[in-house]
């Protein structure tokens, strides 16, 4: 074997080491990915393609006005989230912040259930008057409905 051919190999060997490490390394990230969505951009995706029940994904926007209620059981909250275009209606099962009202900005995590309902695991709300979390924020501009006075 000559010495041009042991470092090609060297080289070609190197080169696989590094592309299999970053292909673990993006594999691994894939599965902590949660995307954000607005109602208006999770309305867009369903009638483009079904999310699968199992994909983390997080809703933002506005409590609806009018929309809270609780669920037969005496455990599960109901409510709706909007952007003022579209409407996501979404199920909760466990304490709700305590800053959590209709008419407030929150994010929610969780996934999509068969029946088009967002199921929650997690639910947060703005901390002061002034906050607004950014991805709630940004898909309300982008809806033509910001009444915030800073960027």
């Amino acid at each position: 074997m000559t010495r041009k051919r042991r470092r090609l190999y060297i080289v070609g060997g190197f080169m696989l080491i590094f592309a299999t490490a970053a292909a673990l390394v993006l594999m691994a990230f894939e599965e902590n990915i949660v995307f954000f969505y607005s109602p208006t951009e999770l309305a867009r995706k369903m009638e483009q393609q079904p999310i699968p029940p199992d994909r983390r994904l997080r809703i933002g926007g506005l409590v609806e006005e009018g929309s809270v209620s609780r669920d037969k059981d005496g455990i599960t909250i109901l409510f709706r989230v909007t952007d003022t275009v579209e409407v996501v209606p979404v199920r909760f099962r466990g304490l709700l912040p305590d800053l959590f009202r209709e008419g407030q900005g929150i994010v929610a995590e969780g996934s999509m259930a068969m029946d088009g309902s967002f199921v929650a695991t997690e639910v947060l709300a703005k901390h002061d008057e002034t906050y607004m979390p950014k991805e709630v924020a940004d898909a309300l501009k982008e809806a033509g409905q910001w009444q915030g006075d800073h960027e």
